[in-house]
C-alpha cells in the first residue's frame, strides 16, 4: 500500500536543482517522486514501510533543505532578500560601469575604484549562486548557478589579478566600447546585476503565477457561528466538527459543507464554480463552503469539515496537477542535467580555440565567460512549471479541475466526445412539460387534482407533476383514500371524485376508459417527441394529459456547438429508449446515438469506438458512468454528480454546465500550447546564442542580460494564461467559439 507526502524544498535555484532532487529520490526503492521548481514542493509517493524522515534527509544529503508543509502558514514572497541583494548591487555596478566604459568619466586611480565597489557585487551580491555552486560541487554535481558562478568569478579575479600585477592598467588605450582591454570588474558587476534582476522578476512572476491556487486557498471562512442549545458562540473553523449547525448570515462566508436545516437565500458560488448568477437555495438543499450567503440568514448543518470539503478537494487537485510533469518537459530535464557540463567543455574549447587561432589571451577569456553566462538554460526549468501554474489555477477560478499535466497532452489528440444524456446533456429532473385536456375540461383543474393526487407519492414523475401544481395553486386539496399501483399510477379520492393518475393502458386497461382522438393525437406526438405521458381520469372519463419529460439543459445545444468548433465529433449515449434518446440528440443536433445502453456496457461502447481508431473523451456524472470515464482517453465529470464520476476522471467540471467541456478542453490546449512555446524559445535562445558567444560576437554584459531575459520572457508568457476566457460564463448572443 502507498502513501503520498508533500514536502517543501528550500535552497532550489534553478530547473537543474529540482531534476537532481528528484532523480536522488527516485533512486529510493518503492519512491516515485516529482519536484517542482516553481512552487518548491516534493510530491512523493512510497510504499509503506518508509519514512517521511528518509525522504528529507536524502534531500538534505543531496544539498538542500526539506519540511512537511506548516500548517496554514503564510505564504511568504520569497523576492524580498533577491530584491535587497539587487538594490544594493545596482547602486554599486552604475559607477563601475560609468566610470570604465566613458573615458570621459575616469580620473586617477579609477580601476582600485571599480575594484572596490565591484568586490561587494561580486561576494555579496552574488553569494547565492557561489553557495549553491559549492553545494552541488561537493556532491559532484553542477547546476546553471555553477556556470554563473565560474563566469563572474573568472571575470572579477582575471581583472584582479591584472590589476595587481599591472597597477597602470586604467591608463591604457580604450577599445572601441570604451574599456580597457585588461579588466573586467564591470563585466563581473553587471552579470552579478542583471542576473539578480532577472531572478527577481522571476521570483515576482512566478508568485503572480500561484495567485490562483492561494486564492483558492485563502476563500475559507476564519470563525464560525455554532448554534448550541440555540445560543449562537462563533468560534475558531477549526473546531467545527461533523454535525455541528452553524448560522451564516446575510453577506457571510457558508463557513464548509452541509445541508440547509432552516431558512432560504441565495448562494453566490462564483469564486467556486466560475458561474456568476446566484443559485437559491432552501431546507434540505446543499451547500458548499467559502460561497458566499447572498440573502437571507440560513441554519446549516455541517456535513463535511476540513481536508474533507469540497473547496479542499479542488485545492488538492489544483498543486497535485501542478506538481506534475507533462510528456515535454521530461525532455527538458534530460536535457539540462547534461547541458552545464557539455557548456563548461565548450566554455574550455573556446578559449583555446581563440588561444591557437592566434588571438589574444584577453579576447579569449571574453568569448570564453559570454559562453558561461549565456547559456544557463534557467528557461527551461520554467517553461513548464509556470504555465501549469497559471493554467491550473486560473482553471480552479472557472470551476475546471485539471488533475495532472498528462491530461494536458490527452486533450490535443481527442476527435471524439461520448456524453451521458441524464444529467449531463438533460437536467436528470423530470418536469411536467403541458397540460393537455379533453374538450371541456378546466386545464388548472386538471392539474390541481392530479397534483393533489400525485403528490403523496415519492415517484420521479409524480414529484414533477406535485411540484408543478404546488407553484401555479399553492396549497393542494387534501386526498382521502390512496392507493399506489407499483409502475403504472395512483388512486385516490379528493372533493368528492375518484381520481386515476397513470399510465394511459393501465387507465385503459383497469376502468376501461377510452382516450378521444385529439387526446390520443397528442399522446401519439409526445411519445414521438421521448416524452412520457400520464392520464387523468375520473368518472370513468380520461380529462387530461400530462406530458413529463426529462429537459435539456438550456446551455447544452450551445455547449455542442462549442465542441464541434473544436474539431470533436459529438457521441450520445444512454440507457434510455431510442425513442426519447433520439428527441433530445435532435433538440441539441447531435447526429450519433446510442440508446438502451446497460451500466455495465458503457466501457465496451468506449472500447469499441477506440479500437475504430478514434481517441475518446467521456462526460458523465453517475456511478454508472465512472468504469467509462476510466476507460476513455480523457474522462470528465460534472462536479454536480457523484463522487466516485469525479475520482474516476481526468478533468472535473465543478458547475452543472455541459459548456465548461468545452472551457476545459481548450484551457488544456493552451496550457499545453504555452509549455510547447516556453520550451522551444528556450531551447532557440540557447541554441542561437552559443555560437554567437563563442565566435565573440557577444559581450559578456549584454548576455547576462540576454539570459535573464529569457527566464522572464517564459514566466511571462505563461501570465498570459490569466486572460484566458470561459465561453461557458459568457451570454450565448456574444459567444463566439
Amino acid at each position: 500500500m502507498s502513501e503520498t507526502i508533500e514536502l517543501s524544498v528550500g535552497g532550489m535555484t534553478c530547473g537543474s536543482c529540482a531534476a537532481r532532487i528528484e532523480r536522488k529520490l527516485n533512486k529510493l526503492e518503492g519512491v516515485q517522486a516529482a519536484v517542482n521548481y516553481a512552487t518548491g514542493k516534493a510530491f512523493v509517493q512510497y510504499d509503506a514501510g518508509i519514512e517521511a524522515a528518509t525522504l528529507i534527509k536524502t534531500i538534505v544529503d543531496t544539498g538542500y533543505s526539506a519540511e512537511l508543509p506548516k500548517v496554514d502558514a503564510e505564504d511568504q514572497d520569497t523576492s524580498g532578500p533577491i530584491r535587497r541583494r539587487l538594490v544594493a548591487s545596482a547602486l554599486l555596478s552604475l559607477p563601475v560601469l560609468v566610470v570604465t566604459m566613458v573615458p570621459a568619466a575616469r580620473f586617477t586611480g579609477w580601476e582600485w575604484f571599480a575594484f572596490l565597489l565591484s568586490t561587494p557585487v561580486v561576494t555579496w551580491g552574488a553569494w547565492p549562486f557561489h553557495r549553491a555552486a559549492v553545494l552541488n560541487a561537493r556532491h559532484r554535481a553542477t547546476t546553471m548557478d555553477t556556470l554563473i558562478s565560474l563566469g563572474v568569478t573568472a571575470a572579477y579575479v582575471w581583472s584582479v589579478v591584472t590589476l595587481v600585477q599591472n597597477p597602470g592598467v586604467g591608463t591604457a588605450n580604450p577599445t572601441a566600447m570604451g574599456k580597457t582591454a585588461d579588466t573586467y570588474f564591470e563585466v563581473a558587476a553587471a552579470v552579478t546585476t542583471f542576473i539578480l534582476l532577472g531572478r527577481y522578476l522571476e521570483a515576482r512572476a512566478k508568485r503572480q503565477s500561484g495567485a490562483a491556487l492561494r486564492a483558492l486557498l485563502a476563500m475559507g471562512a476564519k470563525d464560525v457561528a455554532v448554534l448550541r442549545d440555540g445560543v449562537e458562540t462563533r468560534v475558531p473553523i477549526q473546531l467545527l466538527r461533523v454535525g455541528d449547525v452553524f448560522v451564516a448570515r446575510p453577506g457571510e462566508k457558508i463557513a464548509t459543507d452541509g445541508v440547509v436545516v432552516d431558512g432560504a437565500s441565495a448562494i453566490d458560488a462564483s469564486m467556486l464554480t466560475g458561474e456568476p448568477v446566484p443559485v437559491e437555495v432552501g431546507v434540505n438543499d446543499t451547500v458548499v463552503g467559502a460561497t458566499t450567503n447572498a440573502g437571507g440568514r440560513l441554519v446549516v448543518q455541517a456535513t463535511r469539515v476540513g481536508a474533507d470539503t469540497q473547496l479542499a478537494q479542488m485545492a488538492r487537485l489544483v498543486e497535485q496537477a501542478q506538481n506534475g510533469k507533462a510528456a515535454v518537459q521530461r525532455l527538458a530535464d534530460r536535457v539540462s542535467a547534461v547541458f552545464v557540463p557539455v557548456v563548461i567543455a565548450i566554455s574550455l574549447l573556446t578559449l583555446a580555440g581563440w588561444v591557437m587561432a592566434g588571438h589574444s589571451w584577453e579576447e579569449a577569456f571574453t568569448a570564453s565567460v559570454a559562453v558561461l553566462i549565456i547559456a544557463c538554460p534557467c528557461a527551461l526549468g520554467l517553461a513548464t512549471p509556470t504555465a501549469l501554474l497559471v493554467g491550473t489555477g486560473r482553471g480552479a477560478q472557472l470551476g475546471i479541475l485539471i488533475k495532472g499535466p498528462q491530461v494536458l497532452e490527452s486533450t490535443r489528440t481527442i476527435d471524439t466526445i461520448v456524453l451521458d444524456k441524464t444529467g449531463t446533456v438533460t437536467t436528470g429532473r423530470m418536469s411536467l412539460h403541458e397540460v393537455i385536456v379533453a374538450d371541456g375540461e378546466d386545464r388548472q383543474e386538471v392539474l390541481k387534482l392530479a397534483g393533489a393526487l400525485e403528490h403523496a407519492s415519492e415517484h420521479p414523475i409524480a414529484r414533477a407533476i406535485a411540484d408543478s401544481a404546488l407553484e401555479h395553486h399553492g396549497a393542494l386539496p387534501a386526498v382521502e383514500t390512496f392507493t399506489s399501483e407499483q409502475g403504472m399510477g395512483v388512486r385516490g379520492r379528493i372533493e368528492g371524485h375518484d381520481i386515476l393518475v397513470g399510465r394511459p393502458a393501465w387507465l385503459l386497461r383497469e376502468v376501461g376508459v377510452h382516450l378521444s382522438d385529439t387526446l390520443a393525437e397528442a399522446m401519439a406526438k409526445a411519445e414521438q417527441q421521448g416524452r412520457t405521458v400520464v392520464a387523468a381520469s375520473w368518472e370513468r372519463r380520461v380529462r387530461g394529459l400530462l406530458v413529463v419529460s426529462d429537459s435539456v439543459k438550456p446551455t447544452s445545444l450551445q455547449a455542442i456547438e462549442e465542441l464541434r468548433s473544436l474539431g470533436l465529433r459529438p457521441v450520445l449515449l444512454t440507457g434510455d429508449n431510442a425513442t426519447s434518446a433520439t428527441a433530445v440528440a435532435r433538440e441539441v443536433g447531435i447526429d450519433e446515438v446510442i440508446a438502451e445502453v446497460l451500466p455495465a456496457d458503457k466501457v465496451d461502447v468506449v472500447t469499441r469506438l477506440q479500437r475504430e481508431g478514434r481517441t475518446v473523451a467521456m462526460v458523465g456524472d453517475g456511478v454508472n458512468d465512472a468504469a467509462a470515464l476510466a476507460a476513455a482517453d480523457l474522462g470528465l465529470a460534472m462536479g454536480t454528480g457523484t463522487d466516485v464520476a469525479i475520482e474516476a476522471s481526468d478533468l472535473t467540471l465543478v458547475r452543472g454546465d455541459l459548456r465548461a467541456a468545452a472551457d476545459a478542453i481548450r484551457l488544456s490546449r493552451a496550457t499545453l500550447r504555452t509549455i510547447k512555446g516556453n520550451l522551444f524559445w528556450a531551447f532557440a535562445y540557447n541554441v542561437a546564442a552559443l555560437p554567437l558567444a563563442a565566435s565573440g560576437k557577444l559581450n559578456p554584459m549584454i548576455a547576462s542580460a540576454a539570459m535573464a531575459s529569457s527566464s522572464v520572457f517564459v514566466v511571462t508568457n505563461s501570465l498570459r494564461l490569466r486572460r484566458f476566457r470561459a465561453w461557458s460564463t459568457t451570454p450565448a448572443e456574444t459567444m463566439r467559439p
